[in-house]
């Protein structure tokens, strides 16, 4: 989409962080912004926020685990713009655990938020998108945790939703491309965001509220202290829409550690080849 003016997008986890970084960008491309979060008196200071940027906004709180709820959230934005052209599927949660100590409700909460919650966004607005036939674009977020994974920080079901998420919008650019809808993956390295105390906003159904008890030099909190400035990410989203990325990375000094990752994918091509040629030549 290379003209963003008075188109409209719906961003969740929209209220702080990544998501609301997102939202400054595109209202300054002149969108019209519906902000979607769970946690309600964040989301109306975004609003304030919008507004006094001379924004159109509005804002719906969203649990986007609640596929019922996403649809109705849908509806809300075509009753107030008429139209949506941009999804940005930003709604992230993190639960710091070793697998072999996860519970089924960490896995239910992390699989609820970061993916069924992408999921429900498509379902919901993929189709109003694609119904006035004027182009558009989904976002999902995803993180360089869905490219390697960093050992010790107990971030299995959090990777495991975030190579998911990977996968999905490779497929979806694909599918969406003869549409004239575009797609990309943002895989964010640290960011100044309130992730590492996500647990705060978990709903009743998932356990409630977890409380972080982080140490002071936990990696993650530390990593989200010294992170990029959101509205800085918020900037690298919005061109990447408007230049159709694919993929949307935000620190090249990471590029390492996912090369590494596939440095042993590719040993482990060049032995399967080995072993193929060994396995020809007994034949």
């Amino acid at each position: 989409m290379k003209e963003l003016f008075g188109k409209v997008a719906f961003i969740t986890g929209a209220a702080s962080g990544i998501g609301l970084g997102i939202a400054h960008a595109l209202a300054r491309r002149g969108m019209k912004i519906v902000l979607a979060d769970i946690e309600k008196e964040a989301l109306e200071a975004a609003r304030k926020d919008l507004e006094q940027r001379q924004a159109e906004v509005i804002a719906i709180p969203l649990d986007v685990s609640d596929r019922e709820a996403v649809r109705r959230a849908a509806d809300k934005t075509i009753e107030a713009f008429g139209k949506v052209h941009v999804l940005c599927n930003n709604a992230g949660v993190g639960r710091s655990v070793r697998l072999d100590e996860a519970t089924g409700t960490d896995w239910d909460w992390v699989l609820g938020v970061n993916m069924y919650g992408a999921i429900n966004g498509l379902l919901a607005f993929v189709p109003l998108i694609k119904s006035h036939g004027e182009g558009g674009h989904i976002v999902n977020t995803s993180s360089l945790s869905g490219l390697r994974y960093s050992p010790d920080r107990g971030q299995g079901i959090y990777s495991t939703t975030k190579f998911a998420l990977i996968g999905m919008s490779e497929a979806l650019a694909s599918d969406m491309a003869p549409l004239g809808i575009g797609v990309s993956v943002l895989c964010p390295a640290f960011v100044k965001t309130q992730m590492p105390h996500s647990g705060r906003n978990r709903p009743d159904r998932f356990g409630g509220p977890l409380r972080a008890n982080r140490r002071p030099d936990d990696p993650l909190l530390v990593g989200a202290i010294n992170g990029k400035e959101p509205d800085l990410v918020g900037e690298y989203v919005a061109t990447g829409i408007e230049e159709n990325q694919l993929h949307i990375l935000t620190d090249a000094k990471d590029r390492h550690l996912v090369e590494a990752r596939m440095r042993k994918i590719s040993d482990a091509f060049e032995y399967t080849a080995r072993r193929d040629a060994r396995e020809a030549a007994h034949k």
